[in-house]
Parts: C-alpha cells; structure tokens; sequence
C-alpha cells in the first residue's frame, strides 16, 4: 500500500464520520425530548433543600420510647425465664452423701473401660 491510497481511505473514513455527526446533530434538533426534563435545571435548585435534620429532643424522645419497648420485651422475657426455671427445678439439690455415691460410681466405670482398653 502506498501512501497515495492510504489519505485517499483516511478521507473517506472522514466524510463518513462528518456524515454521522451531521446526523447525530439533526436527529437531536429535530425530535423533542420525551419524558421526565433532565436534572440540573434552575427549577431543581430552587425547591431543593438541604438534608433533614432531627432536633435534639425530638431525638431524645425516640430514644426514651425505643427504650421503653426494649424494657417492656425484657419484663416478658424475663417473666417467661422465671417462669419456665420454676417448672424445671422440681428436683432437690443432691445431698452430699448421693454425690460421693455417684462419684465412686463414675470412677469405677471409668476404671474398667481402661481396664477394657
């Protein structure tokens, strides 16, 4: 290739580019924009504020009323715990006699299976 034939190629390559940009440009003029307006118009500007900001009572008053809630689900759970303890601990505490039993028990349980092994 020569390059006599490459300018001649580069400048096709550029009428087809002026011909897409010309069309780009028409169909931008000529066809009005459908939908919501962009954003970044004065209009958004002037009814925009700034971010919502809570006021130190009103703060203090959701966090007394979110403790409040909290104190209330721990009284049921709590009521609940107590109640449930209750029915679990019908049996006596072992005596100190039955504790030394059952120890002497274990130890020659674990005895024979070393024994065993």
């Amino acid at each position: 290739m020569d390059a006599a034939s490459i300018v001649v190629q580069l400048k096709q390559e550029l009428a087809r580019i002026d011909q897409a940009i010309s069309a780009l440009e028409q169909i931008g003029q000529t066809a009005p924009r459908r939908g919501r307006p962009p954003k970044g118009g004065q209009s958004a500007q002037a009814g925009r504020r700034g971010p919502r900001t809570m006021s130190a009572a009103a703060r203090a008053r959701i966090a007394a009323a979110q403790r409040a809630r909290w104190a209330k689900q721990k009284g049921q759970a709590a009521r609940a715990n107590v109640a449930a303890k209750k029915t679990v601990s019908k049996r006596a505490p072992m005596s100190p006699a039955a504790k030394k039993k059952l120890s002497a028990m274990m130890k020659a349980r674990w005895a024979a299976r070393k024994k065993a092994a």
